[in-house]
C-alpha cells in the first residue's frame, strides 16, 4: 500500500523543535557522535575501523558483520546481517567507554543532543552488554551516566529516565539477578526494564524473561520490550502476554495481525515506531512499504523516534519531518505525535502535565 501525497505545505524542522515532545525509543548506545568516537578513541589509544569519514558506514567493516547470518527480515535479505552487523558495531564503540568522566560525558551529551531537538524527556535505553569495560561492574556504569544526566538537568537541559535493557541473549537466571539487583539498588534513574537484541537471530525469548519482567512489574519499574522488527506479529504477542509489555518498541510487524492491532488499541499500548531505522537495517525496502501510515489511520498509538540516530545520520526532528512529508502528515498529526509521546513516555505524572499544558500552548501559537 503506498503512501498518501506529500502535505501542500511542508511541515520544518523549526516548527518541529518547537514542540514540547517526549522520546521513548531511544539507544545511549546509538547517540556517540563522530566527535564523541574520535575523542574516545584517542584517549585510550584505540585505532579507528576505518576512515574517519566512513566510521558508521557498518557495510565497510567485515568483522562486525557474522557470515553465519544470511537469512532475511521482514522480507530483505539484507536485514538480518544489517542488524547483527549493526549491534556489533555498537560493542566496539561502547567499549571506548572505559572511565565514569567517558561514561558521565557521554550522557551529558546525549541530553544536550536531544535538547537541540525539541525534547524536552527522554526514556533512554541502556544495554550494559554493549559496554564491555564495566562487565560485573554495571551498576558502576549505571552511576557515571546519572551523574552525567544529573548535571546536564541541573543545566536546564532534557531530563532523562533510563530503561535498563537485557541482551535477547541472556539466560533466565541472569536476567533475573538483574531484576534483582535493580530493585534492591533502587537506582534513581532507572524506571523501566527492557530487552532488545536481534529477535530473527535469538528466537522467541518472551518465556524464558517472563518472571525477570514479572518482578520488575511487582517491584514498580515500567516495561518495555523491542517486539516485531526483525521476528513477526508473534514477538509482539509474546512482550504483551509473557512480559506485561506498557509499551512496544518498533512493533511494526504488528500490522500483519488483525487481532494483535485490536489488542494494541483495546490496551491502549504504543508503538515505539523508528522508520529510518527499520529502512536503513532493511526491515522495510524503501520508506514507502514502511506501515506506519496505515498503524496510525487503524487507531494505534503511535509515537516517532529514532532508536540509533548517530550512525544513521539523523536527530529526532529531522526525522519528524522527513516522515511527515513521506507520508502526508500535518502539523496537527505532528502536535498528535508529540502529545502521544508525552502520553507513552515513563516521566511522572507532574512533569507529563507540564508539558502536555505546554503543548498546548505552543501548538496554538503555531496554527
Amino acid at each position: 500500500m503506498s503512501s498518501p501525497p506529500a502535505t501542500a505545505v511542508r511541515v520544518d524542522e523549526q516548527q518541529i523543535r518547537a514542540l514540547p515532545k517526549a522520546e521513548v525509543h531511544v539507544h545511549l548506545e546509538g547517540t556517540f557522535s563522530l566527535i564523541d568516537l574520535l575523542t574516545l578513541a584517542k584517549e585510550n589509544d584505540v585505532p579507528l575501523p576505518g576512515p574517519a569519514a566512513s566510521v558508521f558506514d557498518i557495510s565497510t567493516h567485515a568483522d562486525y558483520i557474522a557470515p553465519e547470518v544470511t537469512s532475511g527480515v521482514g522480507g530483505s535479505g539484507a536485514g538480518s546481517a544489517g542488524l547483527t552487523g549493526f549491534l556489533r558495531f555498537l560493542d566496539w564503540q561502547c567499549g571506548l567507554v572505559r572511565t565514569p568522566a567517558q561514561a558521565a560525558r557521554v550522557a551529558y551529551a546525549f541530553a544536550a543532543r536531544q535538547t537541540a531537538a525539541g525534547v524536552r524527556y527522554s526514556d533512554v535505553i541502556v544495554n550494559p552488554t554493549h559496554w564491555n569495560a564495566w562487565r560485573g561492574r554495571e551498576h558502576a556504569l549505571l552511576d557515571a551516566l546519572t551523574a552525567g544526566l544529573d548535571e546536564a538537568e541541573q543545566d536546564g537541559l532534557c531530563r532523562v529516565s533510563i530503561a535498563y535493557s537485557l541482551l535477547r541473549s541472556q539466560s533466565a537466571g541472569e536476567a533475573e539477578d538483574i531484576v534483582a539487583g535493580l530493585v534492591r539498588a533502587r537506582l534513581p534513574r532507572v524506571v523501566a526494564l527492557s530487552v532488545d537484541g536481534d529477535e530473527k537471530v535469538a528466537g522467541r525469548t518472551g518465556e524464558k524473561f517472563h518472571d525477570a519482567f514479572t518482578a520488575a512489574a511487582a517491584a514498580g519499574l515500567h516495561r518495555t520490550v523491542h517486539a516485531g522488527e526483525s521476528s513477526g506479529p508473534e514477538g509482539v504477542w509474546d512482550a504483551i502476554d509473557l512480559l506485561q509489555a506498557e509499551r512496544i518498541d518498533h512493533g511494526v510487524r504488528a500490522i500483519e495481525d488483525d487481532a494483535l492491532i485490536a489488542r494494541l488499541i483495546e490496551d491502549r499500548i504504543s508503538l515505539g515506531v523508528c522508520p529510518r531505522s527499520n529502512v536503513t537495517l532493511g526491515i522495510y525496502p524503501d520508506w514507502t512499504s514502511h506501515p506506519i501510515r496505515r498503524l496510525v489511520d487503524a487507531g494505534v498509538l503511535v509515537t516517532l523516534n529514532t532508536d540509533d540516530p548517530a550512525p544513521m545520520g539523523t536527530t529526532l526532528d529531522v526525522d519528524w519531518a522527513v516522515t511527515a512529508e513521506r507520508f502526508g502528515f500535518d502539523l496537527s498529526d505532528m502536535v498528535g505525535f508529540a502529545q502521544r509521546s508525552i502520553d507513552a513516555s515513563f516521566a511522572d505524572d507532574d512533569l507529563k502535565r507540564d508539558l502536555s499544558t505546554e503543548l498546548s500552548s505552543v501548538s496554538a501559537t503555531l496554527r
